[in-house]
């Protein structure tokens, strides 16, 4: 069945008007699945859990993304593209009610899973939905405008989060309640403006199933470097969206919640502009830069770590971003190039399910490895096999797009 992408409902906004405040209402909504991440050494330090416990709060989330990706990533194509963000925003707006009423562990885990809920929910719908809204309003007129804003909008409200997440804990009254206040004022415009923008999707009747995974037949070694390339970089985000606070707050001993939140935003923001800005550069370049960026990154990690220079942790860290983002978008590239367009997004749910148990798993055995292990070599030897991973896969997909 072909999805229809003619306006439907014509809402209360222009098209054009829409396509950014729905830009705007994907980056708020990314956002908030990253604002904990400062505050996780607050909630450490106020109840007394391990860091392995941070983990392991974190895995909820990823575990709910990829759990919705399979089960409700792909249902826009026929309810529409509105429905999909809606619900994505209400399991936002509990997520937010539970982490200012009920902020112990038991309802952090299930506050960050609803949240992942929301985010495997909106991100296909969003992304598509702003194609269609451009196109709609410009026709064929700078076709890669929403594929960049897109990109913004994911990776950069990942980086926003933690950002405005940070300074709120440090500069504004009750560090681990203001920042969810504010979040739920901007979730409940965010509903607002998803309700008045204009549907681009005439629904139809369709048999519900999981979104379908696929690993083509043919190039499967590409396949499974691309894979491998993607679950390094998405390893390297969970890094940051759970750990590096505590590591910076402990092996560091750098209180300022501004910095907690200030690392992983430069690392998302890397990420995205990176990716902005190689966009006219072939393939094979943008491999070879992100694999020499990822290894040298990671190395700088390592280095920091063994010998407690923060600054150098953090260029690190966005060395190591520049080299996610381009990775990340090289690999998607190789895998769907693999397949002709109506198999493209059963191999990309194929990838994404890689990504997010790259998020997932290496964050989960380091969190358990540091319940037993000083930090210092748990990160080294992170650091070292996630580069490994990246020196594997950005060359072997660079031979075989050496002619794109």
């Amino acid at each position: 069945m072909t999805t229809s992408t003619v306006p439907v409902a014509t809402g209360r906004l222009p098209h054009g008007t829409a396509f950014w405040t729905t830009a705007a209402v994907f980056l708020a909504a990314m956002a908030f699945t990253t604002v904990p991440t400062p505050l996780y050494a607050l909630y450490q330090q106020r109840d007394g859990f391990p860091t392995w416990v941070v983990t392991v709060i974190f895995a909820a989330y990823a575990v709910g993304v990829a759990l919705s990706l399979y089960l409700v990533g792909h249902v826009s194509d026929w309810v529409g593209r509105k429905p999909p963000a809606v619900f994505a925003i209400v399991l936002e707006l509990v997520a937010s009610v539970l982490f200012l009423l009920f902020p112990t562990v038991p309802v952090l885990l299930v506050a960050r899973f609803l949240t992942g809920l929301g985010v495997g929910a909106l991100t296909a719908a969003a992304t598509a939905h702003l194609g269609e809204l451009w196109r709609t309003a410009n026709g064929d007129r700078r076709a890669g405008v929403p594929a960049v804003v897109a990109t913004i909008a994911n990776i950069g409200g990942l980086g926003v989060g933690p950002l405005v997440g940070g300074l709120l804990a440090q500069y504004a009254p009750a560090p681990l309640v203001t920042p969810y206040l504010v979040s739920l004022v901007v979730l409940v415009a965010a509903a607002v403006v998803v309700l008045v923008t204009p549907e681009t999707v005439r629904r139809s009747s369709r048999p519900w199933r999981p979104q379908r995974l696929a690993v083509p037949t043919a190039g499967r070694s590409v396949f499974f470097a691309a894979g491998a390339g993607v679950f390094a970089a998405f390893a390297i985000f969970g890094l940051f969206t759970s750990l590096a606070p505590s590591f910076l707050a402990g092996e560091f001993r750098s209180p300022s919640r501004v910095v907690a939140g200030a690392v992983p935003f430069g690392v998302f923001a890397v990420a995205a502009i990176g990716q902005v800005f190689f966009t006219p550069v072939r393939v094979r370049v943008q491999l070879v830069v992100a694999t020499v960026a990822m290894v040298v990154g990671l190395a700088g990690l390592a280095v920091a770590a063994l010998l407690v220079v923060e600054w150098l942790f953090v260029l690190g860290g966005l060395v190591a971003g520049l080299g996610v983002g381009l990775l990340f978008r090289a690999s998607l590239g190789a895998a769907t190039g693999l397949v002709d367009a109506p198999q493209r997004g059963e191999v990309l749910a194929a990838m994404f399910l890689i990504a997010y148990v790259g998020l997932t798993v290496p964050v989960l055995l380091v969190g358990a490895a540091i319940a037993f292990l000083p930090a210092v070599p748990v990160l080294v030897g992170f650091s070292a096999v996630i580069a490994v991973l990246a020196a594997v896969a950005g060359p072997r997909m660079a031979l075989k797009v050496a002619d794109r």
